[in-house]
């Protein structure tokens, strides 16, 4: 894939920081929602907001701006500076470490481009991936917007969409530097029917980080805080064939939320079977590292509930759900390579 093997580590480190600061960035966001932050700054200020406030009249003006919208007015009019510091500094972060992927990511491939490192296929792909680097600042303010003027958090659709494309920048990165470390070329979509199990097994994954940004943008989690019972039912109290499908209720979310992660076990354990089945022993440690977040994911999703969605156990979700992601994307690297 790369046209110089002597650049190959060097290339490698790139990649993996790039990973590393993804990861980072997705706990920061969540973290960010968790405390409500996200709406702490009015304006996108694309170059004007790159260095923090620096003196009261500067803080005054962010606050000022901030008391403005529906959030504070309705929630939070009760706030003081020193308070609305603490949100701002969380969004502030989150804005800043977006700032620098940008720039970590386009000056080395301008370099490598210049080099003649990359190949043409590897080429269009890094673009792609910054493509969507570039879409997810436009999606990131395009959700902030949604809080600003009539609602107190921002559209829970919007923030979907914000974490999702993240964890597709995420999953492109992992997957590139899965084939430079081979030094070879795996298409991520492959139309058979070879490892169906672990395919809709991804499928499902990537489904579930949906309706896991759904339910942080709606709440969900604060609703029916029990297990494995909904409050002594399968189903929620207010659930009905009217709104069974209703993704603005917070009930429907969380009890799709929860079968979704019945459903991704069932399949994890079906890919096991037919892994272990078939001795794919080049398989085992991964299914095995696979197997283990799984366990952990299931565990802090269930913790979460119980606990009345306490920040850290829901960050800790979060932050494991990174991880999930990166061990079933080499799983099923592993699936087509061998």
């Amino acid at each position: 894939m790369l046209n110089n093997n002597n650049y190959n580590n060097i290339f490698q480190i790139w990649m993996i920081t790039l990973t590393f600061l993804v990861s980072l960035i997705i706990i920061i966001g969540g973290l960010t929602r968790l405390t409500d932050s996200g709406l702490s700054i009015t304006e996108w200020e694309l170059f004007k907001g790159i260095l923090p406030p620096t003196n009261d009249k500067i803080w005054i003006s962010y606050f000022e701006s901030y008391k403005k919208i529906p959030q504070y007015i309705l929630l939070n009019s009760d706030m003081t500076l020193d308070q609305f510091k603490y949100i701002f500094l969380w969004e502030y972060a989150h804005r800043l470490l977006a700032r620098f992927i940008g720039i970590f990511f386009l000056i080395p491939f301008i370099f490598f481009v210049s080099i003649n490192l990359i190949n043409k296929k590897l080429f269009i792909q890094l673009i792609l991936i910054f493509i969507l680097i570039l879409l997810q600042g436009v999606v990131g303010w395009f959700m902030v917007k949604s809080g600003l003027v009539e609602n107190t958090s921002v559209s829970h659709y919007r923030l979907s969409i914000h974490l999702f494309i993240a964890f597709l920048i995420l999953s492109s990165l992992v997957w590139t530097l899965h084939n430079v470390t081979i030094n070879q070329e795996i298409k991520f979509f492959q139309f058979d029917l070879k490892n169906v199990s672990l395919k809709i097994l991804l499928f499902f994954i990537f489904i579930q980080i949906i309706l896991g940004a759904l339910v942080s943008g709606l709440d969900a989690g604060r609703v029916y805080q029990s297990w494995p019972m909904m409050n002594g039912s399968y189903f929620p109290n207010d659930m009905s064939s009217n709104n069974f499908f209703n993704l603005n209720q917070p009930s429907v979310v969380q009890f799709f939320h929860r079968n979704i992660a019945y459903l991704i076990f069932l399949l994890s354990v079906y890919s096991g079977f037919v892994i272990f089945k078939n001795r794919e022993v080049k398989q085992y440690k991964n299914f095995i590292l696979f197997s283990l977040f799984i366990l952990i994911q299931i565990i802090l999703g269930i913790s979460v509930l119980v606990s009345g969605s306490n920040i850290y156990l829901a960050s800790m979700h979060q932050i494991s759900s990174i991880f999930l992601v990166i061990a079933v994307l080499r799983l099923y690297h592993g699936s087509i390579r061998y």
